[in-house]
């Protein structure tokens, strides 16, 4: 088991990581923080916005399925919202250079810290 600082920097030894944090949907805030070049508080709770609005989409057309992961892509970026499945209302969000790493293995090596993590 991990605490929330040990999941957030296991996180960032990920090869291009810029910044991650974990966050509660259910208000917004950032349970903790880890890197540079972003408003991460800002992030967080925008990001919980778009936590929430895909939920009700999936509701609304009857998807019952589990999230794995929210993926977007930017120019130079990747940024993954990715719900933590045994902590309902949290999710790790997670920033990465396009050159500095692999998608592939940024998502598994997030999935692995935070089945890890407790609160």
């Amino acid at each position: 088991m991990a605490t929330v600082k040990e999941t957030l920097e296991a996180i960032m030894k990920i090869d291009g990581a810029i910044a991650t944090s974990i966050v509660d949907s259910n208000n917004g805030f950032m349970l903790g923080a880890e890197g540079k070049g972003l408003d991460l508080e800002y992030a967080s709770a925008g990001n919980t916005e778009l936590y929430h609005a895909k939920m009700k989409i999936m509701k609304t057309l009857n998807i019952n399925e589990r999230i794995e992961d929210f993926l977007i892509t930017l120019e130079s970026q990747y940024h993954i919202l990715y719900p933590i499945p045994h902590i309902e209302g949290t999710f790790v969000y997670f920033v990465m250079r396009k050159d500095g790493g692999t998608l592939a293995l940024a998502r598994r090596s997030i999935q692995a810290a935070a089945k890890e993590l407790t609160l």
